[in-house]
Order: C-alpha cells, then structure tokens, then sequence
C-alpha cells in the first residue's frame, strides 16, 4: 500500500510562530514512515508560503522562523503541491491558522485536514465566544467582562464600569484572539487596567478581563470526533506567578508537570466529564486540549486549544502518553479522524 503523503502546514503570521515550527519538527520526525510521506509547507511571518522543498531547506539548516515565500494564490506551483497531498496537518498556532481561516480555505479546496473544523477553531481561537458558549451551557466559568478597542477610545469610563460590574481584583487581561499568553497582564488594581488593555490590544482589539482564580492549573487531552476520548489529568505549576509565554516556553524555565495531576480521584474524573462537555458543545473534532482551574473540589474552565502546543515538552503529548497511547499512535489516530471526518462529509 503507497503512503499516504501529509501536508504539514506550519509557522504562520501569528506572534506563536516560532512555537509552531518547533511543534512540527517534533510532529514531523514522530510519524510512521511506513505509512506516511511528510510534506512541509511553511508559512512566513509575513503570509508567503514556502513550498516543500524551500521548507525542507530551510529547516535543514536549523532555522527556527520563517519569512519570504510566495502568497499562495499567486504560485501554481504551491497549489500543484499542496494539491497532490492526501491530507493537511495544520500546525500553526494563533491567527492565521487556529482559528478557522486555514481550516475554511481545505474545505473549500477540497482537501480532508486534521484538528477542528471550521466553527470550533474559530470560537476556540475567540475567548469572549467561547467563554459564552460555556457560560449558556451551564459550564462553569470565572466572571469576565469584554472590552473593545473602539469601547476604550470612544467611552474609557463606560468601558471601565462593565470590567467593574463584571469582575473584580485581581485580574487578568487577555486578548480575546490570542495564545501561549502573549500579551497576557495580571492586574491587581483599576489603577493598573488601562496600561493592560493597551498590552493586549497590541494583539487583538478585542480583550478579556477575567477574575484570577487561586487554585491548580489541570489539563487533559481530548481525541476523537462522535465518540471522544479522554486522557488522565495534568498538573502545571509555573516557575513564576502566572503560566506566561516564558514560563511555557524558555530555555530556563523550571515550570513543573506533574502527570497525574495532584488532585483525588473524584476531582479528577469531575475534570474529565467537563472536559467532554466543553470538547462537545464547541464542536470539537479531531483532537484538542482543554484547560482548567481547581480550587479545591470545585472545577472552573478556562479554555479549550484547538491546536495545543506538540513540542517535545508539550502537555497534549504527553498526557495521551501517560495513558497509554504512545506519540506515534497519537499522530496516526489523528490523521485517521481527519479522514473518517472529511468521509462523512462528502457522504452529505
């Protein structure tokens, strides 16, 4: 039987792009070569493609970011390529490529892809979406208010009374479109929240204002698409006060994963039931991470990654390992559901 050949799609215009390119060296050297034939496309931090061979090249000579390349539309040569894979693996993290823009462009084109559809990455991607979406499920979640750049410019005291009415201090900024926490600010006074919002607006125009949450950080792993699984519980206990882009990803970080998680067993299985419910009211297909905060026995959400991180340290990984699917197996199953999904489609 001839392998089946695997666009890994990687890199990308979003602030994560050197985190990506990391999670698909690892990707790349874990599949089943008997199986599958990788195919790299890398995507500038500017939006030019590289095609496989450039990608290769580039990669070959140890390079940790991208840029140049041509805009997609513009190379038949791209196309011609990327045309004569079987099926996507999207690995880039952030805009661009987690939130439904790269997933819409392989439905139209036709190709079968790996991860969420269109739908749930871009509510996964939008953290004021989701956080509504589970707040009507009756998911639990920590108060929050949103704020838009517009809001700030046009009525600052307006915008500052609805973060009042809607949580209180300690707090976190976010941007709402946004990951690996970049552009993340923990605010412990109103004095503090203006300077905040300017943080994450260099990032999205749209922020988030979350009450901080005193309590473990727990995640899991989610596969599958009718029927998902789910993986045990792990534990992240950062090196510094919050769980920053530094404390994620540095050379020096001394971040602790403990798997299994620190918590009982009733707590555990509390997070793995939530896990499910969040996983299906997005729409989850494929595969993703779900994250949480525990507070003693009580079980709060925090989000849901639809292309978590797949470094060599990545937690997504290595929960499935913990629980005995090996990294190999993991990639495998994941192209398997890509396939099953793009089937059930075309049968429509």
């Amino acid at each position: 039987m001839s392998r089946k050949r695997v666009a890994v799609i990687f890199g990308g215009r979003s602030s994560e792009h050197e985190v990506s390119i990391v999670s698909a060296r690892s990707v790349m050297a874990a599949f089943d070569a008997t199986a599958y034939e990788v195919v790299p496309f890398g995507i500038g931090k500017s939006g030019g493609w590289l095609g496989p061979e450039a990608t290769a090249a580039a990669l070959g000579a140890g390079a940790v970011a991208f840029d140049g390349g041509t805009r997609l539309l513009e190379s038949g040569t791209l196309l011609a390529a990327l045309a004569r894979c079987d099926i996507a693996f999207p690995l880039i993290h952030g805009t661009y490529g987690e939130d439904g823009t790269l997933q819409g462009f392989l439905e139209m084109a036709g190709l079968p892809y790996t991860g969420c559809g269109v739908a749930a990455s871009a509510i996964g991607m939008d953290k004021a979406l989701m956080k509504a979406l589970f707040r009507d499920a009756g998911i639990p979640v920590a108060p929050y208010g949103v704020v838009r750049r517009c809001d700030l410019e046009q009525e600052p005291e307006d915008a500052f009374r609805s973060v009042a009415a809607a949580t209180d201090y300690p707090c976190f900024v976010k941007p709402a479109n946004g990951g690996s926490s970049v552009g993340v600010t923990k605010v412990r006074s109103s004095e503090d929240l203006a300077a905040a919002l300017q943080v994450a607006f260099a990032t999205d125009d749209k922020a988030i204002v979350e009450r901080a949450v005193t309590g473990q950080e727990v995640e899991c792993s989610v596969l599958g698409n009718e029927r998902p699984e789910v993986s045990i519980c792990g534990e992240v206990v950062p090196d510094r006060e919050f769980y920053d882009y530094d404390s994620k990803y540095s050379p020096e970080s001394t971040t602790a994963l403990h798997i299994p998680a620190r918590i009982s067993p009733a707590t555990a299985e509390a997070v793995r039931e939530m896990a499910l419910r969040m996983y299906t009211a997005m729409g989850c297909e494929g595969y993703a991470r779900v994250d949480f905060f525990v507070a003693g026995e009580r079980v709060i959400a925090n989000e849901v990654n639809t292309i978590p991180g797949f470094t060599s340290i990545s937690m997504y990984p290595k929960l499935w390992a913990a629980s005995g699917l090996p990294y190999t197996e993991l990639l495998t199953r994941i192209i398997e559901f890509g396939f099953a999904r793009h089937a059930g489609r075309a049968q429509k």
